[in-house]
């Protein structure tokens, strides 16, 4: 009976195992929510790490390809003078090197040329007459300088010879009237002597003779000295003439040599007019200042008139030295230097661009920040200027950078972490300034980060 039961005990054992096993397969989860789970758990994993790994900040732009230098950038070529467009040498597209004639203009009157130069002919002519006429003016006053020391030297020794007469006469006058007082004298004594009995009557006679000649000779005496007197006045006079009248000659002479000189200084500055009006008149070729391309004909295509200075064509010259011209923001503006690296992305050139990680990016060129603007462009927009870094790739050929195609460019800042990054961004902060521009204000990403 023993047998029996013990099988019949096993078989139970065995059941209730199965049935054990059948319930436990029914309560399990399922294979695919097994490995979602373990997916779900490796993506967290791997997004904790991810927020400590390092993101390159940066300030987008965009801007197009120029040249550096302004001078080869895309300019207006302005007609020079006032004219009609008589034979256009270029068309849309043109390529032409330095001295390339590009349009030939021509004025109204055909003959305006020769007549420009008879014009300067003849005041050239009229500049070589008044030049001679100051030359002799000049000339003329020297020679009447001389004439007026030579003519004031005589008069003055006229003056000094009336002089010695009037003195020479003075003289005579006082002789003669010693010499009448002496014979007043004579005729008293022989007048007394006479009526003494002492002398005769004609020694007395002799006396009063002698007394009437010395009185004509005082009265001849005096008249000379009037006269050397007169003279002496009358050759003064004429040297002060002679002063006056010298003098007038030099005066009117320079203020004709003046006038010669102004009418000279007129005629340069009319034949100074005419040379411009002639340079004018023979520039009315107009060359390619370099070698570019014509991109569009903007004035007289269709042969009508022209002003100095209206449009003619827009040229772009060659250029090896390319640069994109940039617009950042004004909220970035504060956080960008001049040398800081740039990725740029040209358009047309196939590329990636992962922006926290510049270095994985795929089709974009470095470059260095070259020039920051010192104002904005009226929109709270700044321009900056980006050339080739020298230690990156170098950028496409010309062929693909023409100027004027468009780019979008990012400013490399400071490496932060991906977790500060995204936090920055929830709450809307600015990106991280280095300490050396911010004066220690603010601290690193890094730190920050910590």
């Amino acid at each position: 009976m023993s047998g029996p039961t013990e099988a019949n005990d096993v078989a139970l054992g065995m059941s209730s195992e199965a049935a054990d096993r059948a319930a436990h397969m029914l309560v399990r989860s399922p294979r695919a929510a097994r490995v979602v789970a373990r997916l779900l758990l490796a993506l967290t994993l791997l997004c904790a790490l991810a927020l400590f790994s390092p993101w390159q900040q940066s300030a987008p732009s965009m801007g197009k390809v120029v040249a550096f230098t302004p001078l080869e950038r895309r300019q207006t070529i302005e007609a020079p003078i006032e004219g009609r467009v008589s034979r256009w040498s270029v068309q849309e597209g043109t390529r032409v090197e330095t001295g390339d004639i590009l349009v030939e203009l021509s004025d109204n009157d055909p003959l305006i040329l020769q007549r420009l130069r008879d014009e300067r002919a003849g005041i050239s002519a009229r500049l070589v007459a008044v030049r001679a006429r100051a030359d002799a003016l000049g000339d003329r006053i020297e020679f009447v300088t001389a004439s007026r020391s030579s003519a004031l030297d005589a008069a003055a020794a006229r003056v000094r010879m009336a002089e010695d007469r009037v003195r020479s006469a003075a003289q005579a006058v006082t002789a003669g009237e010693a010499a009448h007082l002496a014979a007043e004298l004579q005729v008293e004594r022989q007048r007394g002597l006479e009526a003494d009995g002492l002398a005769s009557r004609r020694t007395l006679e002799l006396a009063e003779a002698d007394l009437t000649r010395t009185r004509t000779d005082v009265e001849r005496a005096e008249a000379m000295l009037s006269a050397s007197r007169a003279e002496e006045r009358a050759l003064r006079s004429d040297q002060q003439k002679i002063g006056n009248d010298t003098g007038a000659a030099i005066d009117d002479a320079r203020a004709s040599r003046a006038s010669a000189v102004g009418e000279a200084g007129a005629a340069e500055a009319e034949l100074a007019r005419i040379d411009v009006r002639l340079a004018r008149q023979e520039t009315m070729v107009v060359r390619a200042p370099a070698p570019g391309t014509v991109l569009r004909l903007s004035g007289g295509v269709g042969g009508e008139m022209v002003k100095a200075g209206d449009s003619l064509l827009v040229f772009v010259p060659d250029t090896e030295h390319r640069a994109v011209e940039l617009w950042v923001d004004g909220v970035d503006i504060p956080l960008i230097a001049e040398g800081r690296r740039v990725r740029i992305q040209f358009e047309g050139w196939p590329a990636v661009q992962f922006t926290g990680w510049p270095s994985v990016a795929v089709g974009t060129f470095g470059g260095r920040v070259t020039l920051i603007d010192a104002t904005d462009d009226g929109q709270g927009r700044f321009r900056i200027v980006v050339t080739p870094d020298l230690r990156d790739e170098p950028w496409p050929s010309g062929r693909y950078l023409r100027q004027g195609v468009r780019a979008n460019g990012w400013v490399l800042l400071d490496q932060v972490t991906l977790g500060y990054e995204l936090w920055r961004r929830f709450n809307g902060f600015p990106p991280v300034v280095a300490l050396s521009e911010s004066g220690g204000a603010s601290a690193s990403g890094k730190e920050k980060s910590k």
